[in-house]
């Protein structure tokens, strides 16, 4: 089943066209992985694909119902009342954690099922604390973002994407922004998703983890789509210079 369809989209700032024609599929259970260069596109693609940017033209999809349609070249959006049932498709998980300071991990978790989805309130605080069990912060729910390190935020953000209980989740170079040892706790909770076949994508730098939990790995630069395919012959035997070029430095 396709989750995610993106056709001809096309973003610019400021007269500066930054995604040219980019169109990828996101199937059911499948891992995609994002690569390139700092701004190639690729934050701004997902920002694109979670309605956080608007495409100046192309199509969007999920689950077959359309939030953004092509018209002449130029996107137009669905009505607000879809886009907001479309919202409830995905997840996104950024690379600066954007936890409510003011909030516990607990009702950071919990707000938006109860408030958003309008959800029992003892069956959001069980699923809340499953989550929270299964990411080892058991003991931390009632403790305030700035009581907890790096790693453990980007734990609770990425439990609070999933208590909405998306069908794809995004992320967004989630361990830019932590040290090597935190890096290995967070892509430890991608890896342990991928084989419970969560539907993700994931705009990354660690080319090993890409390569080893994705089904299929896209290499962007200039906002475009450079090569993409399986992903061990994308890290390994590159075909396109520029792929070549852009991966030489991590080998």
């Amino acid at each position: 089943m396709k989750i995610l369809e993106i056709e001809h989209c096309r973003k610019q700032f400021d007269g500066v066209q930054v995604l040219s024609d980019i169109s990828l599929t996101v199937n059911e259970g499948q891992v995609v992985s994002i690569i390139g260069p700092s701004g190639s596109g690729k934050s701004t693609l997902l920002r694109c694909a979670t309605l956080l940017e608007t495409m100046d033209g192309g199509s969007l999809k999920y689950l077959g119902k359309s939030a953004v349609r092509d018209e002449n070249g130029r996107s137009v959006y669905a009505s607000r009342a879809e886009l907001q049932e479309i919202r409830s498709c995905f997840g996104l998980v950024f690379q600066n954690f954007n936890l409510f300071p003011h909030y516990t991990v607990l009702k950071n978790i919990t707000e938006a099922p109860m408030l958003i989805q309008k959800r029992d309130r003892d069956e959001v605080m069980a699923t809340a604390r499953d989550l929270l069990q299964k990411i080892g912060l058991s003991d931390r729910e009632s403790a305030y973002p700035y009581q907890l390190s790096g790693g453990q935020q980007q734990r609770v953000s990425i439990a609070r994407a999933l208590a909405m209980r998306p069908k794809i989740l995004f992320f967004d170079e989630p361990t830019s922004a932590l040290d090597p040892e935190l890096t290995g706790e967070i892509l430890k909770v991608i890896r342990a998703l991928a084989a419970k076949h969560m539907t993700m994508v994931i705009v990354t730098h660690e080319m090993t983890f890409a390569r080893d939990v994705s089904d299929h790995v896209i290499f962007m630069d200039g906002g475009v789509i450079v090569e993409q395919g399986n992903p061990v012959d994308i890290i390994n035997n590159p075909t396109q210079e520029r792929t070549i070029q852009f991966l030489s430095r991590f080998n």
